[in-house]
């Protein structure tokens, strides 16, 4: 059987259309015109040095055709300029669109306004508000002279500006700081009444814990599309320590057959994988507008979920097209 040709013609209208060189693409239009948004978060290298690794890795994952990457920094504003220089690079040569990540952490509003600046030029329009962690020698968050105490304060002077698609950070179990589920939800309540324009989640293991997270925050008015974080295990002491550090629970009978299987990496990613698989597939059943996945900087994992889950990206560009034409 021969393949089918295909023409130059139609190569350079599939790359336009995916393709985001040049075009300041705002995260919150993609709510609007796609059933799924796909999307990846990275952060810098932990070392000084190439980020020659990061971007093999980077690479692979736009295969599976995601709509953003996100790109975090450390603790402490630690990697900042790392982080925008990678996420310059996605954004301007790799052709995906880039959510940044910004935090209060010792950043006075002339240091935001320095930042957004720079973001405008290098045609960045995306951005994950955070309060951010304290710096690792520091055991609480403190607001800087001049700067911003909450991530809604944060919100609301990037909204201001009238330029960025805001998105923010949501805790299906609550923030670490406040157990208060209640209280939880009226700061994520404040940060959209502030002008986010999508909430995406900390990473979780069971589903219920999402679902009553996002039928809460329905019922407390909050209109915003809210993403789940998808966090692939394959690392069994990696994972109690993250898990522990957000306050995520790991359900009893997932946390019983890693811990059986903790010296045996290959057997800690299959269970994990397996998990991400289900998860999502309850997730997508149950009406969510996208999902993001943690990649911790491999693609190995992330691309095996997509791949079970039959994921056909090229449906949901068709769809994208539809709605700008005006057909549905």
């Amino acid at each position: 059987m021969h393949a089918d040709i295909v023409s130059p013609e139609s190569l350079l209208s599939d790359f336009l259309e995916t393709n985001t060189l040049g075009k300041a693409m705002k995260i919150k239009d993609f709510f609007r015109k796609e059933t799924l948004v796909l999307s990846f978060e990275v952060f810098p290298p932990m070392r000084e040095g190439s980020t020659a690794g990061l971007f093999t890795t980077i690479d692979q994952l736009v295969m599976a055709e995601p709509d953003f990457i996100s790109v975090t920094y450390g603790a402490g504003g630690s990697t900042q300029e790392m982080t925008f220089e990678i996420a310059s690079r996605i954004k301007n040569h790799v052709g995906t669109e880039v959510l940044t990540h910004l935090t209060c952490v010792n950043a006075a509003t002339e240091d935001i306004t320095g930042i957004l600046d720079h973001l405008g030029r290098e045609n960045i329009k995306n951005i994950l508000a955070l309060r951010g962690d304290p710096p690792k020698a520091e055991t609480s968050f403190t607001k800087c002279a001049g700067g911003f105490g909450y991530a809604n304060e944060l919100v609301e002077f990037i909204k201001a500006r009238d330029d960025f698609s805001i998105g923010v950070a949501g805790y299906p179990e609550g923030h670490v700081e406040c157990p208060d589920l209640d209280k939880d939800l009226d700061h994520l309540k404040r940060k959209v009444d502030a002008g986010a324009d999508f909430i995406i989640t900390q990473l979780f293991f069971d589903n219920d814990d999402f679902y009553r997270f996002r039928d809460r925050a329905v019922s407390r008015g909050i209109p915003v599309p809210i993403v789940p974080g998808i966090f692939p295990i394959f690392n069994f002491k990696q994972i109690a320590r993250i898990a522990s550090l957000c306050g995520a629970a790991i359900p009893g009978p997932l946390f019983d057959r890693l811990s059986a299987v903790q010296d045996r990496s290959d057997e800690v990613a299959k269970y994990g994988v397996d998990h991400a698989v289900r998860q999502s597939r309850d997730l997508l059943g149950n009406g969510v507008p996208g999902l993001h996945f943690y990649s911790m900087n491999r693609s190995d994992h992330v691309t095996r979920i997509i791949r079970q889950l039959n994921i056909d990206r090229k449906a949901f560009r068709e769809n994208e097209k539809r709605i700008d034409g005006g057909a549905v």
